[in-house]
């Protein structure tokens, strides 16, 4: 027998797959994939309270998994959909073929490392190595710190481009809950791993820093001084 929400369940499921999610509310989008985790209630209500003690629809995706659960409504399975949202995403979008990938200006790799700190809630370098034509031979994250400072472990920065032939480095990392502004640790790290490239004969072009949807890049803005 049809359930009382059958109908709008499948006219909520015909707008996406004729218009994708383009206008629809947060709360639409939250609670047509809350169908696939709780196939017989209404979802729509609980779409609004997750937005409510949330904030927005990422912070329902960023929340933490024991948070999530407390919600009246949300059981344990409900819980890990809602967790798999950013690394999905992550996972889709790193997908993407990297062998030859040239990055040429700022607003390319920024482009190209924005997705890689999607929902990550801890401070993570990334690292990575170009050769002689700037094309891409290593890229992935090096190191992870606490929510508030992750060391750079210079030696291994330096192990990774001599192992991969880099010519030059690019650096990034994240500032979860901060702004995308260099702390002074950030300048000293950055001087540290600038100074031991160098005696490689390996260039640094550039330190990018995430948070949020802001970014900034340390050649770009000023912020350090990186020769050539």
């Amino acid at each position: 027998m049809p359930g009382l929400h059958d109908g709008h369940r499948q006219r909520l499921k015909d707008r996406f797959l004729r218009d994708s999610l383009d206008n629809f509310e947060p709360h639409n989008v939250l609670e047509l994939l809350l169908f696939y985790a709780i196939p017989q209630r209404d979802t729509n209500e609980l779409a609004h309270r997750l937005i409510r003690e949330f904030g927005s629809l990422s912070g329902v995706f960023n929340a933490d998994f024991g948070d999530l659960c407390k919600v009246k409504g949300i059981s344990a399975n409900t819980a890990t959909l809602l967790k798999l949202i950013p690394d999905l995403s992550r996972r889709y979008l790193d997908d993407f073929d990297q062998k030859g990938l040239v990055l040429t200006s700022i607003e390319a790799i920024g482009t190209f490392l924005q997705p890689k700190f999607v929902g990550r809630t801890k401070e993570q370098i990334f690292l990575l190595c170009l050769d002689s034509k700037g094309s891409v031979v290593y890229a992935d994250f090096v190191i992870e710190g606490s929510i508030n400072s992750a060391p750079m472990y210079t030696r291994n920065i330096l192990e990774i481009a001599m192992r991969t032939q880099a010519v030059s480095v690019i650096l990034a990392h994240n500032h979860p809950n901060g702004i995308a502004v260099p702390s002074n640790a950030d300048m000293a790290s950055t001087k540290a791993v600038y100074d031991a490239l160098a005696v490689a004969k390996i260039r640094l072009l550039d330190h990018f820093i995430f948070a949020g949807s802001d970014y900034v890049s340390l050649r770009d803005s000023g912020y350090f001084s990186f020769e050539g």
